[in-house]
């Protein structure tokens, strides 16, 4: 009895040391940035907070009951039943002049844009989480690694979640990044993981950070290249169990012919209509539309929010974000490409759905995304509607 409560003792000591202590779950706000996030409009009582009340789970359950529901209900089909179709498309080959967007599976985007190279909320891992048996991703959807990346003038993180901040990502990037753009107290993390502090600028909501193509200016300097622009949403942050000790956001990126809007992790609000009033319209946007459910129905937009979030904000083309690579809620792995397909049939924007690596131009060429998550369909679950 006794070496058995010893055995428990030590793999709990050992589970407490590994948590304090790797590197993947980052680090907390200290010093001077912890004095900046205290200063910010968006920080009280002790963590950030929502413009408008945002309840994490929208239900009494308790964690460890939705858990359990969660690994013993019956199950939808979370993940496609094939590998997806790809297209690895050679980024160093493109054309550095011309603006574009690649999506790369989940929150990740390549984008050319004023003649910059971006990449926002990257995952070249074949996880989200952790730990590498945790949350895999759906098969075939690995297509890029950071050896396939040219060298990036901007990295954008928009908040710190295992699906859009990869620790072993950002290790492989530090050589290729010359700037990292992350909200208030993210740069911490970085830091810990070998970033110089003067390469990583943080953003309130509200903040704006400018970016020529042959150097980095300062926030606040004159107008270059690139604007990037932060923005709220409805959401939360965290690594570890304390949760909101680093801001969230969505982001604008403005260049002196064309913009783009990234919504970053939000649930539905009046946040959209207010960013489209002061901002668009936008060329393009990618919304939050996937991972949804009814218990946490504030952190994650359903499709028929994003479709109506997308015409709010002037959207001329919609690319549906935060779906196709891995599985964070229990609804269908196809369910958000279905119904924003139906939602947007009468709205005012074109709705793009490329392939993981299919460039989107931006120059008003003609293109075409068709459905191409159909194909995929186990022959049951098509039947079966």
């Amino acid at each position: 009895m006794l070496f058995a409560l010893a055995a428990v003792l030590l793999l709990a000591l050992a589970a407490a040391l590994f948590y304090f202590t790797h590197p993947v779950f980052g680090s907390a706000p200290r010093g001077e940035r912890l004095a900046r996030i205290t200063r910010s409009p968006n920080y009280r009582d002790g963590s950030f907070q929502n413009q408008i009340e945002t309840p994490m789970l929208t239900t009494d359950e308790s964690r460890l009951s939705l858990m359990f529901r969660n690994f013993s209900g019956k199950r939808a089909e979370t993940r496609p039943p094939r590998p997806l179709p790809t297209i690895k498309t050679d980024l160093r080959a493109l054309d550095r002049s011309e603006d574009l967007i690649l999506w790369l599976g989940h929150s990740s985007f390549y984008v050319q844009l004023g003649g910059l190279r971006i990449l926002v909320d990257p995952i070249f891992s074949d996880y989200a989480a952790p730990f590498s048996w945790a949350n895999r991703a759906f098969a075939g959807t690995l297509v890029y690694t950071a050896e396939d990346m040219p060298e990036i003038d901007l990295l954008v993180i928009t908040h710190d979640h295992y699906d859009h901040l990869d620790y072993p990502t950002a290790r492989a990037l530090r050589a290729k990044a010359r700037k990292i753009v992350a909200p208030l107290g993210v740069g911490a993390h970085l830091e810990r993981w070998g970033y110089e502090s003067d390469r990583v600028a943080e953003l309130d909501w509200g903040d704006s950070y400018r970016a020529a193509p042959d150097g980095v200016t300062a926030v606040g300097e004159a107008a270059t290249a690139v604007e990037v622009i932060a923005t709220s949403g409805r959401h939360f942050s965290g690594r570890t169990f304390k949760r909101s000790q680093t801001l969230w956001m969505g982001l604008i990126l403005r260049s002196a012919q064309r913009q783009l809007f990234f919504s970053g992790d939000t649930g539905y609000g009046p946040h959209f209509a207010e960013i489209g009033a002061r901002h668009g319209p936008f060329d393009w946007v990618s919304l939050d539309s996937g991972q949804y459910n009814d218990r946490w129905r504030h952190m994650h937009m359903r499709p028929e929010e994003s479709a109506q979030a997308a015409q709010e904000l002037g959207a001329r083309a919609f690319t549906p974000g935060h779906v196709g690579r891995f599985t964070l809620s229990d609804h269908d792995w196809d369910d958000p490409f279905r119904r924003i397909a139906a939602a947007s049939a009468e709205r005012p924007y074109a709705l793009w759905t490329p392939l993981i690596g299919q460039p989107m131009y931006l120059d008003g060429r003609a293109q075409h995304f068709g459905p191409w998550w159909e194909a995929l369909r186990a022959p049951a679950a098509a039947a079966a509607e």
